[in-house]
């Protein structure tokens, strides 16, 4: 799975420099005469963008909500400009507004509750709904002082310093970090939050020394360990290897001044093939720190709660669907992460592919069973 998922990961880093992202699925001229039927499509990160893609190329009329101020979602919002070219990401998203995809952008859909469009509105004036709003919030480490200035979660850093990045705030909006750093984690999400502040902004904060704490060895890191060896290499970071935050602590100005952490070992578990993290007891020790950026891993972000409209979610989140993409509502699809948890932004292309080709069956066939 892991070959697999890096060559898709390749083949799109490789098609957004050369010819740009290819989200839709045909030329503008071999689109078929209107179908009669409307789509409308929750969040314009890869996994909507690729349905989009497919959906207008059977000829049904496409609408995609999304909060943000351009599509893209992650692609543009949260993974770095040397990963993914935003420029790939834009040449794509324009192919589908020429082919007469519909943008509703700084659009929240807001599900059986709050302020925005509500999901039961959509339901009702669409033949029917996909649901692709990704894993934007982000697991809590759940120790004292996780709450204190300085102590930012990840992701959400991220989306500060792109907003600024790409011009929609001033980088003076961007929350402060200091001379020195912690970054809690060992997924890629934590490769961005150690990379990001030393390529961009180290001069801006005057960066002396990044941490990255992570509670196994680099030999488990999602991130593989040459990414953790490269990063520690060509940017100078220390690692601090099975060690788990304990406690973050003020200092007199009431932001984060320090962290504890406790050492950890790896023990064998039946049936699982990665070692678990035990605690060694009376190892802990603490670490001068300025800021913290956790990254811990993202989870699901639906637009509803569980049961709204009779959406049933699992117990991590995701969105309860069938292998046809079908959720528990009729008419109302899921896919891209929000289905099947955190992945590789490949991984999300392809899932809305495949559901838009379940979504398109449904609008010809109108069977749900």
């Amino acid at each position: 799975m892991a070959f697999t998922v890096s060559l898709i990961k390749i083949f799109i880093r490789r098609n957004s420099r050369q010819r740009g992202m290819k989200f839709l699925k045909c030329s503008e001229d071999a689109i078929p005469p209107p179908t009669g039927k409307r789509v409308a499509i929750v969040g314009a990160g890869p996994a909507g963008l690729g349905a989009a893609g497919v959906l207008r190329c059977k000829g049904h009329e496409v609408h995609v909500y999304d909060a943000l101020q351009e599509p893209g979602g992650m692609l543009i919002f949260a993974i770095p400009e040397y990963h993914v070219p935003k420029a790939g990401v834009r040449s794509g998203v324009q192919e589908l507004v020429k082919a007469g995809v519909n943008f509703h952008l700084k659009t929240k859909v807001a599900g059986c509750s709050g302020d925005g469009v509500k999901l039961e509105d959509l339901v009702r004036d669409f033949d029917a709904v996909l649901i692709a709003t990704g894993t934007w919030r982000s697991r809590n480490l759940g120790v004292p002082g996780e709450d204190l200035p300085g102590v930012y979660v990840a992701l959400d850093w991220l989306f500060e310093f792109y907003q600024a990045q790409l011009g929609y705030t001033s980088m003076d909006e961007v929350p402060p970090l200091g001379h020195n750093i912690m970054v809690v984690g060992g997924g890629l999400t934590a490769v961005d939050a150690t990379e990001v502040p030393l390529r961009y902004l180290k001069d801006r904060f005057n960066i002396q020394k990044v941490y990255l704490s992570y509670r196994r060895t680099r030999n488990e890191a999602p991130m593989s360990p040459r990414e953790f060896n490269r990063l520690i290499e060509k940017y100078g970071v220390e690692p601090l290897e099975l060690t788990v935050p304990t406690k973050f602590s003020p200092g007199p100005n009431g932001r984060v001044a320090s962290a504890t952490l406790q050492r950890m070992k790896l023990e064998s578990v039946p049936g699982d093939k990665r070692p678990h993290p035990v605690p060694i007891p009376g190892s802990e020790f603490e670490v001068k720190v300025d800021a913290v950026l956790v990254a811990a891993g993202e989870i699901p972000s639906p637009p509803f709660e569980q049961g709204c409209l009779g959406i049933e979610l699992n117990r991590d989140g995701t969105i309860k669907t069938d292998q046809k993409f079908r959720t528990t509502a009729k008419k109302v699809f899921a896919a891209g992460d929000v289905r099947h948890g955190a992945s590789l932004y490949g991984l999300a292309l392809k899932s809305g592919n495949e559901a838009a080709a379940a979504l398109d069956e449904f609008l010809r066939t109108g069977s749900w069973s």
